[in-house]
């Protein structure tokens, strides 16, 4: 296929970028915003007369809020419409009116009108701004008018402050307007907004001669009404290049000019810039530098990398987007780029090379004339005085060397030597097929020039050695001179394009390690768990593939900290610091070769995610002149930005982390405030009223109830008691202090020890005790072991039936001795088996709450486990209850036992 066709054929299909966003944007509402230039313009006014000219046509239309301010006028337009009733927000005693999101959600029209988009909502809203309840009715499939000043924008609030002198605090992101379907400007003429000011159609009183005299100024409305139509071109820009895309229409349309000017590694690269500028200056166009690179671009030497660096930065320092691409067609490679991006103009520098290698190796001017189509190719003369001007060009050539010739000499005295072997059996035409073979050899292993030097000494040889009469340059024949000639000519065109296919060969090995590194490197990151980690495999990685040293900063205490480097270095001077904070401050290069601070060692590049800047890294060689190449930008920038997901993500970790710890430890305070507000403060209003009516009502109390409140006293004082002393006890197993004073007992002197201890618990309940004669003696804390036993009675006789039974059961089994301590309460949930002896956690059945902190479990659990033994909750299989069973270990095991540290 002719290359005019295949380039048809390939912008013939649509943009999968463009599809994408057009199959997003199915099943959402369409949004229309009315922007105005200044206050005052009429775009609520517009909105409504757009709004019932809809409503004409049959569509369901409603107003979410429209506010009127007072005006006749815009209040005539209102009536009619049918109006969603507002909510009343209750803010700091007084009753604020909010839009109604969950009634327009529910009444769900065709259209809403919802006016003044960058209003922030009541606190406690749903949304705190009005543009994301817009967000959401879109979402919905919701259509949306809706009304902003241009002022309102964020990226040009500092634009309209720094004109106006007033600062707007109520803002919307760009991506709100980047979004909307469509974008109608509301204008008036400077002279027309300051007669309806005077009027009283817009403010009243004071209020609008003191908005004359300062806000709506004409110098201000003016610049204010340039601002809005230039974002709104923009808008319409993109909306049209979208379009084009989307539908695979070839373009360029015209309806708006673009300028792409190219640049090579020439001397007049950056005067090309220059020119391109003055160009889209005149016709108030945007446009973009771009470099095709090319195989042969990484031989290239220094100067002229430095070259094409020092294009693209000023390209981007004069306002333009610079792009670099890979590719072998620079014309083709130039032209898909300019039809995708709707160019309408082409800048190229005039061709440098003399006209026979134009011949020989083509035009990229001439090409791009031929092969434009409807884009108009400027093809200009241009000079450059900077210094750099005056580096010469490279011209695409290898640095000189001697070992390729030396190769080339090689390759064809060994040819020679061969067709003089073969000369006896062989016919001159194969003969030539022996030289054309070293042609080849040389140029896979020299390139070029030296497979061009093969050429002519091998059609030397082959007319000196073997074409009669030998020895002589003479040619008798003239079909010898005929396939000379042809030989010749094959020979260079085999040595051409053996060399293209060995250059573009090296260049696909170059990106195929180069892919490779990137790979290993984004596994190195996947595997890593720490930032150290991260960072010094960032800077190791950078190092290595770049060939600079590295430097890592990311801030800390407030101020940029060195985190890791290669080779390791830890200090800065004030000039790279100074650098490295302005870099990570403004989020731009800075530094060695930067506009800014371009005095520093080092060149400092921000790290940053889409989400926000996570660190800042700083560059260095002892190399002059740029410090990255086109090559290396793009390499570094994919290096940083895996690093910086990585960053991020264990960033993200570690604030999940910290957002589960404190999660836990709210859940534990609240527990805990919990049962000091409730279980402990129980008790003591049952001390305080026993007590107070012992003081008050001594003498009149019969002897019965005196003894009955000294008993309250005493019961609840101890209930306090154990409270505070389960506190006190899982502070201990927590901090770590819990230290097991172990010594052999017998297992039933603890037990009974522990039913002495829970006989006022145990009152209402049956208990059996069944404990072997032949139980081993184990090695127990008296106090700890004792405290488990209670903790577990009491726990039994909270969730049993009074007059059930509680039983205590001991065995050995398998070099331990099982305690057992069941009841015949409601059993456990499954759920709570293992919870159970979570601190604060109390299984409530239904609406019931026992008294309790929550914490008895938990400390039978930590206690058992610090004398070296298990427990387990589980339910009783011969009937409903629960049973918590103890596991202690017997001989060696327990011989060992150790205090915790």
């Amino acid at each position: 296929m002719p290359p005019a066709e295949n380039h048809r054929e390939n912008r013939a299909r649509p943009s999968p970028e463009a599809l994408l966003e057009s199959a997003r944007r199915e099943g959402r509402g369409r949004l229309k915003i009315f922007l105005g230039a200044a206050p005052g313009v009429g775009k609520t006014y517009e909105m409504l007369t757009s709004g019932r000219a809809r409503m004409a046509d049959g569509v369901d239309v409603v107003i979410g809020i429209v506010e009127t301010h007072g005006r006749k006028e815009t209040q005539r337009l209102v009536d009619g419409f049918e109006i969603v009733p507002r909510r009343s927000v209750d803010y700091k005693g007084r009753a604020l009116e909010e839009m109604d999101l969950d009634a327009i959600l529910a009444r769900r029209p065709a259209l809403v009108l919802v006016d003044e988009l960058a209003h922030t909502n009541v606190p406690g809203s749903r949304h705190p701004k009005r543009y994301l309840d817009v967000e959401e009715l879109l979402s919905r499939g919701i259509d949306v008018y809706s009304t902003l000043n241009i002022q309102h924008v964020e990226s040009l609030n500092d634009v309209v402050a720094q004109i106006t002198r007033i600062r707007v605090r109520e803002t919307v992101p760009d991506s709100i307007l980047d979004r909307a379907d469509d974008i109608e400007i509301i204008d008036l003429t400077p002279a027309d907004l300051i007669k309806r000011l005077e009027e009283g159609k817009v403010y009243l009183g004071n209020t609008a001669r003191r908005a004359i005299a300062n806000y709506f100024s004409p110098g201000n409305l003016t610049a204010l009404r340039e601002l809005a139509l230039r974002r709104t071109a923009q808008r319409v820009d993109e909306q049209l290049l979208s379009h084009m895309q989307s539908h695979a229409i070839p373009g360029p349309w015209a309806a708006g000019e673009r300028i792409l000017v190219c640049i090579d590694d020439g001397p007049g690269a950056r005067a090309l810039v220059r020119l391109a500028k003055r160009q889209a200056d005149r016709l108030r166009a945007p446009w973009s530098a771009l470099y095709v690179e090319t195989p042969h671009a990484a031989a290239l030497p220094e100067a002229a990398k430095t070259r094409v660096a020092g294009a693209l930065r000023l390209a981007e320092q004069l306002g333009g987007e610079a792009v670099s691409l890979p590719g072998q067609d620079v014309a083709g490679e130039i032209i898909r780029h300019a039809a995708a991006s709707n160019v309408t103009q082409i800048v190229v520098g005039k061709p440098a090379k003399p006209r026979w290698r134009e011949l020989l190796g083509g035009s990229v001017s001439h090409d791009l004339i031929r092969r434009a189509g409807d884009i108009s190719v400027h093809v200009v003369s241009v000079a450059d005085n900077d210094k750099e001007a005056r580096l010469p060009a490279s011209g695409g050539k290898r640095p000189f060397g001697l070992r390729p010739y030396l190769g080339m000499l090689l390759s064809v005295a060994t040819a020679l030597a061969v067709a003089e072997l073969l000369s006896q059996v062989m016919d001159l035409r194969n003969i030539a097929l022996v030289f054309l073979m070293s042609v080849l050899i040389s140029a896979v292993t020299g390139g070029f020039w030296p497979a061009l030097g093969a050429s002519v000494l091998s059609a030397f040889a082959l007319n000196f050695f073997f074409i009669p009469p030998l020895y002589t340059l003479t040619i008798s024949d003239p079909e010898n001179v005929v396939a000379l000639g042809f030989f010749l000519l094959v020979a260079l065109i085999a040595s051409n394009l053996t060399a293209r296919v060995q250059r573009q060969a090296n260049a696909a090995r170059q990106r195929a390690r180069t892919t490779e590194d990137l790979y290993l490197f984004s596994k190195k990151l996947a595997g890593t768990g720490t930032l150290d980690d991260v960072l010094w495999a960032t800077a190791f990685q950078i190092a290595s593939m770049l060939r600079v040293r590295v430097v890592i900063l990311m801030p800390e205490d407030g101020t940029l900290a060195v985190r890791a480097g290669y080779p390791p270095d830890d200090t800065l001077v004030d000039a790279d610091i100074a650098a490295a904070r302005w870099a990570w401050e403004h989020d731009r290069p800075a530094g060695r070769g930067a506009d800014t601070l371009p005095g520093a060692k080092r060149l400092y590049l921000p790290l940053r995610t889409g989400r926000t800047a996570v660190g800042v890294i700083g560059l260095d060689d002892d190399r002059e002149g740029s410090l990255l190449t086109p090559e290396q930008q793009r390499l570094l920038d994919a290096l940083a930005d895996q690093a910086a997901v990585a960053i991020e993500r264990i960033q993200l970790v570690a604030d999940v982390d910290r957002a589960r710890l404190a999660a836990e430890a709210d859940r534990l305070r609240s527990a805990l405030l919990t049962s000091i507000s409730h279980d402990l403060k129980t008790p003591l209003a049952s001390i305080m009223g026993a007590a107070g009516t012992l003081r008050d009502y001594r003498n009149a109390l019969p002897a019965d109830d005196h003894a009955a409140l000294l008993a309250t006293v005493i019961d609840e004082s101890e209930r306090l008691n154990r409270f505070i002393a389960n506190l006190l006890d899982m502070t201990r197993i927590e901090s770590g202090a819990m230290e097991p004073n172990a010594a052999a007992l017998d297992l039933g002197e603890v037990v009974g020890s522990a039913l002495r201890r829970a006989g006022k618990i145990t009152a209402g309940h049956r208990v059996e005790t069944s404990l072997p004669d032949d139980l081993p003696m184990l090695r127990l804390d008296p106090v700890l072991f004792e405290q488990v036993l209670f903790n577990l009675l009491d726990n039994a006789a909270k969730y049993a039936p009074a007059g059930s039974l509680i039983a205590i059961r001991a065995r050995q089994d398998d070099g331990a001795v099982v305690v057992e301590v069941a009841d015949e309460g409601p059993g456990l949930p499954p759920a709570d088996l293992e919870r159970v002896f979570d601190s604060f956690y109390r299984v409530s059945k239904g609406d019931q709450v026992r008294a309790g902190t929550g914490l008895g479990l938990a400390i039978c659990r930590g206690f058992v486990e610090a004398m070296g033994g298990t427990i387990a909750a589980g339910n009783r299989s011969d009937r409903s209850g629960a049973v918590f069973i103890i596991r202690m270990p017997v001989e060696a095991r327990a011989d060992s036992l150790e205090p915790l540290a």
